[in-house]
């Protein structure tokens, strides 16, 4: 049954919990206060998924395999980076199977996504013919026909405004059924008339390298690592590392470490409050010794200080998979 939701959120966490069938850490690289929204729409086979927040932001996510995933940006003026490759404000990528990719935006983060699974890919190849739609063997980056991208992304927006002013269209089978046939239209006009850019070696060693460099990170959950801890462990160079990082990044593996534990140590006063945890224990187990400075660091990166976060409520979650009991893929944020 064609069904829609919209969730608003103000906590970095919550909203990355809401991306279904991906695994993603979110680390905030901007100050403030964060907002953000995800518009979740489960037509008949495509699932969709329209996403924002207010702050630059850094990402890293693993995709569920067995769906067929294109995402791209919402909003024509932003330009964000994937993969170490700056992309424009008009390309679309085409995700590969259980892809693991790194995401940056310099500013807000606007994008959409769109999915449909491996078995419903046959049958729309055998109805719409032109086009194949499985997921490919490396992720490409692709710049459509500006007209076929336009008409792609007002659609899309389209479908989010109804799920936000008139969700009980959306529910309606035919119409559902409609809006579904016209965004798989769009979005295969969008790969018939495309320029695919080229996955040059050094991109791709680079996408490894970090990858390894998440997964050490995943490995030491308690944020207590060093370059040449890390160095060895990946066996890179320094030089080598502090490259990659400024690719994929925006900023070095010190800055990014940093922030991380800021990171972590929030996380760990949100989940603290209930508990005999203090501040300065949470602190200093991240690494930050000096608590005057942890303080300022924290109130101008989240906008309040440590304690506001250690006593604050536990926030209301709504329960997403009553929503949507059939545990759909929407594809990555």
């Amino acid at each position: 049954m064609p069904s829609s939701a919209v969730l608003t959120f103000t906590d970095p966490d919550d909203y990355a919990s809401s991306i279904r069938a991906t695994l993603l850490e979110l680390t905030l690289t901007g100050r403030g206060r964060f907002t953000g929204q995800v518009i979740r729409i489960d037509l008949h086979r495509l699932w969709m998924q329209r996403s924002c927040q207010n702050l630059p932001q850094i990402v890293h996510s693993s995709l569920v395999p067995g769906r067929a995933v294109i995402s791209f940006p919402t909003l024509a003026e932003r330009s964000q980076v994937w993969n170490g490759v700056k992309t424009l404000p008009s390309s679309l990528v085409r995700h590969s199977d259980g892809e693991h990719y790194c995401w940056r935006s310099s500013g807000p983060y606007h994008r959409g996504a769109m999915s449909l699974s491996v078995e419903d890919v046959a049958s729309v190849v055998v109805t719409m013919a032109g086009c194949d739609l499985t997921p490919p063997r490396a992720p490409l980056l692709i710049t459509p026909a500006p007209t076929a991208m336009a008409r792609l992304q007002r659609l899309h927006a389209a479908a989010g405004h109804l799920a936000e002013e008139a969700p009980e269209i959306i529910a309606n089978p035919d119409a559902a059924r409609g809006l579904e046939q016209a965004l798989i239209e769009a979005l295969i006009s969008c790969l018939d008339e495309s320029e695919v850019r080229e996955d040059r070696a050094a991109q791709r060693q680079h996408g490894l390298i970090m990858h390894r460099f998440h997964r050490v990170l995943e490995e030491h959950p308690d944020g207590s690592l060093y370059i040449p801890d890390i160095c060895k462990a990946i066996n890179v160079s320094g030089r080598t590392l502090r490259r990659c990082c400024q690719e994929h990044l925006g900023m070095g593996p010190k800055r990014y470490l940093l922030l991380r534990r800021m990171h972590l140590a929030r996380r760990a006063l949100r989940e603290g409050g209930h508990s005999d945890a203090t501040v300065t224990e949470t602190a200093t187990r991240y690494g930050f010794w000096h608590f005057g400075r942890f303080a300022g660091a924290y109130r101008s990166l989240f906008g309040e200080i440590p304690s506001a976060t250690l006593y604050r409520p536990p926030a209301w979650r709504p329960d997403i998979s009553a929503e949507n009991p059939q545990g759909v893929d929407f594809g990555p944020h």
